[in-house]
C-alpha cells in the first residue's frame, strides 16, 4: 500500500494576500480558487515539480486559528533555490550548510515557515 501526501493545509489570515504571495511572489501554481459562499473559499497552490499541494481559505477549519506550519521541501540545488527566491524578492536567509543538507529558509506573511533542503550525501 502506498501512502502519498498530496495536500497540506496552511493557516492564513488574509486569503488574497496568501494567494498573491504563493502564486505571484513565490511563483507556485494556483490550482484552485473556489468561492462556494462568503463563508467558504478554497485555494490550492502547488510548487513546481511537487506531488503535494498546499491549501488555505475561509471556513475550512483544518487548523486551529493562529497556528502556523513548518514545512520542509527537497530541492536539487540550494544555491539555485536561493537565487530563485531572491529574484522574486522573497525575503530569505542564505544557504545554511549542515552535514545532512544545505538549507534555505523563508516564511509567508502569516508566519508559515519553509525550509528548502538540498540533500547532501556524506562522503
Amino acid at each position: 500500500m502506498d501512502f502519498r501526501i498530496e495536500l497540506v493545509p496552511l493557516a492564513v489570515t488574509d486569503v488574497d494576500r496568501a494567494k498573491a504571495f504563493y502564486g505571484d511572489k513565490v511563483g507556485w501554481n494556483v490550482d484552485h480558487d473556489q468561492v462556494v459562499s462568503p463563508e467558504l473559499r478554497f485555494v490550492q497552490v502547488t510548487p513546481p515539480g511537487s506531488a503535494c499541494s498546499f491549501c488555505f481559505g475561509v471556513g475550512l477549519q483544518m487548523l486551529p486559528e493562529g497556528s502556523s506550519q513548518f514545512i520542509q521541501v527537497v530541492v536539487d540545488d540550494a544555491d539555485k533555490a536561493l537565487a530563485y527566491l531572491r529574484e522574486r524578492d522573497v525575503e530569505c536567509e542564505g544557504v545554511d550548510e549542515q552535514p545532512w543538507g544545505r538549507f534555505v529558509y523563508f516564511q509567508d506573511p502569516d508566519g508559515n515557515r519553509w525550509a528548502l533542503q538540498q540533500i547532501v550525501v556524506p562522503s
